[in-house]
C-alpha cells in the first residue's frame, strides 16, 4: 500500500469503532443503561406500551428520498436510487422516547411491502410482529453523533440533546425483500420501567 492510499484510508475511516453498525454483544456493555433497550428481541412498540399508560406514534415524514450512505447497500440500492422513507417519534405518556426511521425500495413497496401503504399513525411494529411471512434479521448497534444525519433528526425531538444517541437497526424481509428499520433511543426512554 502506498502512502497516498494509506492516507486516504485513514482519513475516511471512522475514528471511533462504536460509530459503525455492528452486531457484537460486547458493544452493549458500552451502552450502559441503554443496553436492555438495544437488545430487546421482541417488539419495541409492545415494550414501550407495557411501560406507559398512553402510547402514540407521531409521523414526522413519509416521502421518497435517497437512502442514507449506510443504508443503500442493505437495501440493494445504488447511490442514485431513491427509497420510501418513513420517520416517526414514539411517545410514551406524552414524551418522545424513540425516533424511528425506516426505508424500503419503492419497487418492493408495491410488491412484498404493500402492507406499508396506509399505515398512517399506526406503529410499524404492529405490522412487523403480526405477519408470519416477515422474518427479522440480526440487530446491529452503534452510537450516533452529530456527523450522522439521523442524529440531527433525533436531536430535534430533545430539548437538550445529548452528544450522542444509541441506535439499533435490523432488516425485516418479506418475500426476500428488505425493509430497514432504525430506532434511535432518546434519553426519556430510560425513565420507562419496562
Amino acid at each position: 500500500m502506498n502512502a497516498a492510499s494509506f492516507a486516504l484510508r485513514t482519513a475516511t475511516a471512522p475514528r471511533d469503532p462504536l460509530s459503525l453498525w455492528r452486531h457484537d454483544l460486547r458493544l452493549l456493555r458500552a451502552a450502559g443503561a441503554y443496553a436492555a433497550w438495544l437488545a430487546e428481541a421482541g417488539s419495541l412498540t409492545a415494550r414501550i406500551c407495557r411501560a406507559c399508560s398512553r402510547f402514540r406514534v407521531e409521523v414526522l415524514a413519509q416521502h421518497m428520498a435517497r437512502p442514507l450512505a449506510d443504508e443503500a447497500c442493505t437495501l440493494h440500492s445504488s447511490s442514485g436510487r431513491i427509497a420510501r422513507v418513513r420517520e416517526v417519534l414514539l411517545h410514551a405518556d406524552g414524551r418522545p422516547v424513540v425516533f424511528a426511521h425506516s426505508a424500503v425500495n419503492p419497487d418492493h413497496e408495491r410488491g412484498a411491502w404493500h402492507l406499508l401503504s396506509g399505515l398512517g399513525a399506526r406503529p410499524l411494529g404492529s405490522l412487523l410482529f403480526a405477519d408470519p411471512c416477515i422474518a427479522r434479521g440480526v440487530l446491529e448497534w452503534r452510537r450516533l453523533d452529530a456527523r450522522h444525519p439521523l442524529y440531527r433528526r433525533a436531536a430535534a425531538a430533545c430539548p437538550r440533546p445529548p452528544q450522542e444517541f444509541w441506535a439499533r437497526r435490523s432488516v425485516y424481509r418479506r418475500d426476500g425483500r428488505p425493509l430497514l428499520v432504525t430506532e434511535v433511543f432518546l434519553p426519556a426512554v430510560l425513565e420507562l420501567s419496562a
